[in-house]
């Protein structure tokens, strides 16, 4: 939550900057760089904006080439995205996956589990060896232990634990140091601990999702077979799940060896005598195994009130005829005579996940491998050994990245589906949309090819930065092929203007006309025919005298004795008209080809018109029968007689 509330709040901020403080600092800033003669100063700075914008200028270039590299072979185009889309498809099922990233909380919790059947007093001495094992690392602070609580199991006097905590990070710098490195020490220390098992973790990343980091899921019996049974095929799945090299160890405290009594009461005596089997239960539950039966307040404090008898009153079998039961004439009978004690080894506890009999299995997954690995090892493991009737369930913080990887294509396909319904609305097209979608795929392959050779996870961290990279790419393509849409509306619209429109002696007033209706109007260079003064220049369409008053680019052509082509270099409108132009002019017959500026342009007119029109940028020939005369801006007026 608090990770993605700063990304939500970094990107409001770079959205009001974008808006308030951006534009006016490029006003003050972006200003032409001249002296108070308005000539452009020579110093550092000077010298080092025409440097950079000469590299620029370079690397503009060098891209428009790889452009149009991909556009004139369509098939490497298409080709590159085919293996981009596959390249990252190949990634994604590779890299590996988790939910959240275990860091470095500073704290581990050790669970211990001392043999079945111990008493608390030999689950506290296993305890105190490992205190002294632990309490000799450097890196840790404090230290606390409990014999009688497990992490795990819970209440039992066969378990006990202990919660460390570890110096802080700024005393703890280097790689040995880390969380993980610590665990792998208390491993070391406390391996010729015999009579335990050890089991040292750190706490989940999430509170409430668990107990621990790692995994965590329940074996489950759907058959309600025996105990026996369901315990021996627990230990082969363990078993096999600890053979597996993405697991570093898979653990839990089920045992059915625990030593217990079964106690079975004779129903018929004690009706004869007058006692009920549930006066029997109490008294043996409150005798042997403790019964709160009051409080008292003593010292402004309220106290619980628990019996029990004496632990020498309660050390076997014969100890039933020393505790009574009141009958109902009021005499004093004792449990022995009603109560018969099975010796039995069993489990502890009868656990049930989802209605079923469970047995609860913990653990971490081994270095280099992620939480991912470990579920797809624990999946990959159950469809081998466990048989017919048997399942299991994942739980805690596990569960939930089991269910987020199902769910991820969903979602994903689901914001791809409504960003190409807006798209599609916002360029009232179906196939221009797929410019803007086909674009992602190139750079969210990048970002999982640095993941892989960085070893990071696609946990929600990664997630959310794919987002946020999926929104810059969007932005950058949906501003280009915005640009792109509107040049190609515009282009056609002058284009269908020109063609249709225009007939022989030319009613230049209605296409003046209509080119000012289009977007790709520009008053500055517009096409300017007779009796039109608004510009600098005229041009007669039925004769073959041109007059400019004053130097001007033109940005369209006209057709009749004389073809006037524009050379701004790089326009599609240009190149469209230009090549249009040549065409008409060589269908007519026309003498002479008259050139705004530098003829050399022209010379890619003759790869853009689809044909080789004898085009040769080293000699300056155009076509057959025309003559191509440079006239640069401003000079049209002393060429007037040369035609």
């Amino acid at each position: 939550t608090q990770f993605g509330i700063t990304m939500a709040v970094a990107v409001g901020l770079s959205a009001v900057n974008a808006l308030t403080l951006s534009p006016a600092l490029c006003a003050m800033i972006l200003k032409p760089y001249l002296d108070e003669n308005g000539e452009m100063r020579d110093n550092f700075a000077a010298r080092f904006r025409k440097a950079f914008n000469t590299a620029f200028g370079a690397l503009v270039n060098k891209y428009k080439h790889g452009v149009m590299l991909f556009i004139k072979h369509k098939w490497l185009m298409w080709s590159t995205l085919g293996l981009t889309i596959a390249a990252l498809a190949l990634l994604m099922n590779t890299t590996k996956t988790g939910l959240v990233p275990d860091e470095d909380q500073g704290t581990i919790m050790v669970n211990v589990t001392t043999a079945p059947g111990s008493s608390l007093a030999e689950t506290h001495k296993v305890m105190e060896q490992v205190s002294q094992r632990i309490n000799g690392i450097p890196q840790i602070r404090d230290y606390m232990q409990v014999a009688g609580y497990g992490m795990i199991a819970g209440q039992g006097s066969s378990y006990g634990m202990a919660i460390i905590k570890l110096k802080d990070w700024d005393e703890r710098p280097n790689k040995e140091d880390d969380v993980n490195a610590v665990i792998g020490q208390i491993y070391g220390r406390t391996a010729d601990i015999k009579d335990a098992q050890i089991f040292a973790v750190a706490p989940p990343m999430i509170s409430g999702y668990g107990t621990s980091t790692g995994f965590s899921m329940h074996l489950q019996d759907k058959t309600g077979g025996d105990l026996t049974e369901f315990y021996n095929i627990y230990l082969q799945f363990i078993g096999a799940l600890n053979q597996r090299p993405e697991i570093a160890m898979a653990y839990s405290t089920f045992n059915i060896n625990f030593p217990q009594y079964v106690v079975s009461i004779d129903a018929a005596k004690a009706k004869r005598a007058g006692v009920s089997p549930n006066a029997i239960l109490s008294t043996l539950s409150g005798y042997y195994g403790g019964q709160y039966v009051s409080n008292v307040n003593r010292f402004s404090k309220m106290y619980y009130v628990t019996i029990q008898s004496d632990p020498k009153y309660r050390l076997n079998t014969e100890s039933l005829n020393n505790v009574f039961v009141r009958t109902n004439n009021g005499e004093m009978a004792p449990l022995g005579q009603f109560v018969d004690l099975t010796r039995v080894y069993s489990s502890e506890v009868l656990n049930r996940f989802n209605m079923y009999s469970s047995i609860a299995v913990n653990g971490t997954a081994a270095d280099g491998y992620s939480s991912g690995d470990a579920i797809r090892a624990i999946q990959e493991t159950a469809a081998q050994v466990l048989p017919k009737g048997y399942g299991y369930e994942f739980d805690g913080i596990t569960r939930e990245e089991a269910q987020t990887g199902s769910n991820t294509v969903i979602i994903f396909g689901i914001c791809i589906l409504l960003i190409y319904l807006i798209l599609s609305a916002l360029y009232e097209s179906f196939l221009i949309p797929f410019a803007v979608i086909l674009s992602v795929p190139c750079g969210l392959m990048g970002s999982f090819l640095l993941a892989k050779m960085m070893g990071l996870e696609n946990n929600i961290y990664l997630q959310t930065g794919i987002i946020m990279l999926i929104g810059l790419l969007s932005k950058t393509a949906i501003l280009i092929t915005e640009y792109a849409a509107d040049r190609r509306a515009a282009e056609t619209l002058v284009r269908e203007a020109f063609w249709n429109v225009y007939k022989p002696g030319c009613d230049e007033h209605y296409y003046l006309h209509l080119l000012r209706q289009s977007p790709a109007f520009r008053p500055e260079l517009t096409f300017v025919c007779e009796a039109d003064g608004v510009l600098a220049g005229q041009i007669a369409c039925a004769s073959s005298s041109i007059e400019l008053e004053a130097g001007g680019y033109l940005d369209t052509v006209t057709f009749g004795p004389l073809a006037v082509l524009p050379s701004f270099q790089g326009k599609g409108l240009a190149r469209a008209l230009g090549c249009h132009a040549l065409r008409q002019a060589q269908a007519l017959g026309e003498q002479a080809v008259v050139i705004l500026g530098d003829p050399r342009h022209y010379g890619r007119y003759g790869f853009w018109c689809g044909e080789r029109w004898g085009i040769s940028l080293e000699n300056g020939q155009y076509l057959p029968g025309l003559q191509a005369v440079e006239l640069a801006p401003g000079s049209l007026a002393n060429a007037a007689g040369r035609f």
